[in-house]
């Protein structure tokens, strides 16, 4: 009996996405090569590990018994892997997700240590709202997320990140006082630009101006935060945003910290994954993204 780990690798993909064609998808390759692969398995093994039925699939009870054998043994081929210190001929995709905040910081650095640590692993990136990335993440759409909370479910696999800081900001054209604290009636003066509706920032900035009774605020959101800064660079209203992105743009002058008593939550942010099923590479991406991180927090605040 001769198994092969891309058989073994080809069950357990198809057995945790449902389907054919996305672990074809996810393993890069075609629909009939998994086909083939789960056959020769089936053959090997003289046992029926699952049943094809209008599209779907189901596991039979023999194939739900030796799934958890079939990872225990490419787990093993990943230990086997590190104690043998050859990390980097580890192959695959990282399905990776982030927000917006983790592309304008240290995205760039922890590709590149990616690249290093991992040559073989290619990254399929996604960027969009933490609450979109924790769907994706328990569809398994994606392997990895780096988000900001809350986290209403838990995942098996995570690091901590640490926090981000919101400051409010605005272009110098605006000539608002430096002397003295803001009012709120001070910013109720302009657009108050904001992040996109649904999101927890968007509601905490909304509560804080109508909660006050300032029906008659501009909120002005947007999807997307670089675009938020660019128009509050540009002078087309005040902005709440972390403290990560516009360090930048402050210290070239592009930007003054404005100085009022409130400002939304911090970000609290995390790398989550599933431990139990994802390669190992996975884990060891969520440490370096850690690392980076903390780097990045330490070096760079306001």
């Amino acid at each position: 009996m001769k198994l092969k780990l891309a058989q073994l690798e080809a069950f357990v993909w198809v057995a945790d996405l449902g389907s054919f064609r996305k672990a074809a998808e996810r393993l890069s390759t075609t629909q009939p090569n998994i086909s083939t692969r789960i056959s020769v398995l089936e053959q090997s093994l003289d046992v029926i590990l699952m049943e094809r039925d209008a599209g779907s699939v189901r596991l039979t009870s023999k194939g739900q018994e030796l799934l958890d054998h079939a990872r225990q043994v490419l787990r093993a081929a990943e230990h086997l892997t590190e104690a043998a210190g050859t990390a980097s001929v580890y192959d695959g995709v990282l399905k990776l997700g982030v927000t917006e905040m983790i592309v304008h910081t240290w995205l760039r650095d922890f590709l590149r240590a990616l690249k290093e640590q991992f040559p073989n692993v290619l990254v399929e990136l996604t960027v969009d709202l933490s609450a979109n990335l924790k769907e994706a993440l328990f569809s398994r759409s994606i392997d990895l997320a780096l988000q900001s909370g809350p986290f209403e479910r838990q995942t098996s696999g995570w690091q901590e990140l640490g926090t981000y800081d919101w400051v409010w900001v605005a272009s110098p054209e605006l000539s608002l006082p430096s002397a003295r604290k803001l009012m709120l009636a001070d910013l109720i003066e302009y657009p108050i630009l904001t992040h996109a509706r649904d999101t927890r920032p968007y509601e905490e900035v909304s509560k804080h101006f109508r909660g006050n009774h300032h029906a008659a605020a501009k909120l002005v959101p947007s999807s997307n935060l670089a675009a938020c800064l660019h128009m509050t660079i540009d002078g087309m209203g005040i902005a709440a945003l972390p403290a990560a992105m516009v360090r930048d743009s402050i210290l070239a002058g592009q930007l003054q910290l404005i100085d009022y008593e409130w400002s939304p939550d911090s970000l609290v942010f995390r790398a989550r994954y599933d431990a139990e099923r994802s390669p190992a590479f996975v884990g060891q991406a969520a440490l370096l993204a850690k690392e980076l991180s903390e780097r990045y927090i330490n070096e760079f605040s306001l």
